[in-house]
């Protein structure tokens, strides 16, 4: 007899590592975003283009993530065809 797990508990999912550090580059770029256009708002010298670069990791992070949603429901569609077959 298997056990599977009850959905509170702390365990680790498939694509929950994916999703946390999707979001942590999405905030990365956030910030580089922020930092990049203040100089346009406070009348200073812009950044250089590879500073604008950096501003590409929110899309980079929200793919990270994205595929991390996607794994977790490929897990779970796993685990009830699963369920279902037993």
């Amino acid at each position: 007899m298997t056990v599977t797990p009850h959905p509170d508990d702390d365990a680790a999912r498939p694509g929950d590592g994916l999703v946390k550090a999707g979001g942590i580059v999405f905030i990365a770029g956030a910030v580089a975003t922020l930092a990049t256009m203040a100089p346009l708002f406070l009348d200073t010298d812009p950044f250089p283009s590879y500073a604008w670069a950096v501003c590409m990791l929110m899309g980079v992070g929200f793919v990270i993530s994205a595929a991390g949603v996607l794994r977790s429901a490929a897990a779970q569609r796993k685990a009830a065809r699963a369920s279902q077959a037993a």
